[in-house]
């Protein structure tokens, strides 16, 4: 199945000591990048966090959000540096003393300096917590599959509507193939008459040798099988069932066909030809670009949408 690259997952999840929030947001690239934000008391699960991601989204940049609310005390202990604060009281006290100033230190003031009252998290099987962090990770993997392919799909349709219309157009240029020479043979005759007027006989063995040669140079026959070929090949490979990711392969059969046009285009020299050259790469162009918001993983279950 085509599945896009773009598109959002949701997972929400409590375990009796914490709720959980965990959001990704996936946008087009071309390798896997993963980005996770979260509490850093919970980065010991980070890595197991991406490799839970990656089992379902190969490709793509995405933007992980993880979301700790602490719903117990139990879950927080606030603990005491005393050494840390003796040495500001001793410091304070030998600041006072030198340069004689007075006031008392206080307890309020002496328990805001840092690192002297700490909150530490109390973590005490770090397996489960990554368990617990994983649930709702997994839930957002799911849920963004999920749009991704609903996203697949429309682009999917579009790729194949767009091969069937490619395919309608080099129809038309095969009706319009045989014109070719018979455009160029009237074309040669109406120059050979402003040069030497219609008093004149036409060399009517040069003409058909020159037609001859334009119509051997302008044969566009095998780039039409081949555009053909690839047309059937993008179907092919959409309908596939190999469960492969195929993006470049889809790409390299794109440049194919637009090299192809390209080439139809340019030995034709007609202009109805041309003209329906320009639309075929008009139409490969948005197929293109179709390829750079979508991970291809081709499945049976697409089938139907080449039927």
């Amino acid at each position: 199945m085509i599945k896009s690259m773009t598109g959002f997952g949701r997972g929400e999840y409590s375990d009796g000591k914490r709720n959980i929030i965990v959001e990704i947001r996936t946008v087009n690239h071309r390798y896997s990048d993963i980005s996770v934000r979260m509490p850093r008391r919970y980065t010991f699960a980070e890595e197991k966090i991406k490799a839970a991601i990656k089992e379902t989204v190969n490709r793509g940049k995405m933007d992980v959000s993880v979301i700790v609310e602490n719903l117990t005390e139990d879950d927080v202990t606030v603990k005491l540096n005393l050494p840390v604060a003796k040495q500001y009281y001793d410091n304070l006290r030998q600041l006072k003393d030198e340069f004689d100033v007075t006031g008392d230190i206080s307890l309020q003031f002496l328990s805001t300096l840092p690192d002297v009252m700490k909150a530490a998290p109390d973590i005490e099987d770090e397996e489960k917590v990554t368990a617990s962090l994983i649930v709702p990770v997994k839930m957002a993997v799911e849920n963004l599959d999920k749009m991704r392919c609903i996203e697949g799909e429309k682009l999917a349709e579009d790729l194949v509507m767009r091969g069937h219309l490619i395919a309608d157009m080099v129809s038309e240029i095969e009706e319009y193939a045989p014109q070719v020479a018979e455009s160029y043979m009237t074309r040669l005759k109406e120059k050979i008459t402003d040069l030497i007027g219609n008093s004149a006989s036409f060399p009517e063995d040069r003409i058909l040798a020159e037609a001859a040669i334009f119509a051997d140079k302008s044969n566009i026959t095998e780039e039409i099988v081949r555009l053909k070929s690839h047309i059937r090949q993008l179907e092919n490979i959409i309908s596939g069932n190999k469960g492969e990711t195929v993006g470049k392969k889809l790409d390299f059969l794109v440049q194919e066909m637009n090299r192809e046009a390209n080439t139809i285009g340019s030995k034709a020299n007609f202009l109805d030809i041309t003209n329906t050259v320009l639309d075929i790469k008009s139409e490969i162009e948005k197929s293109s670009r179709n390829f750079f918001c979508a991970d291809f993983e081709i499945t049976l279950a697409f089938q139907k949408f080449v039927c």
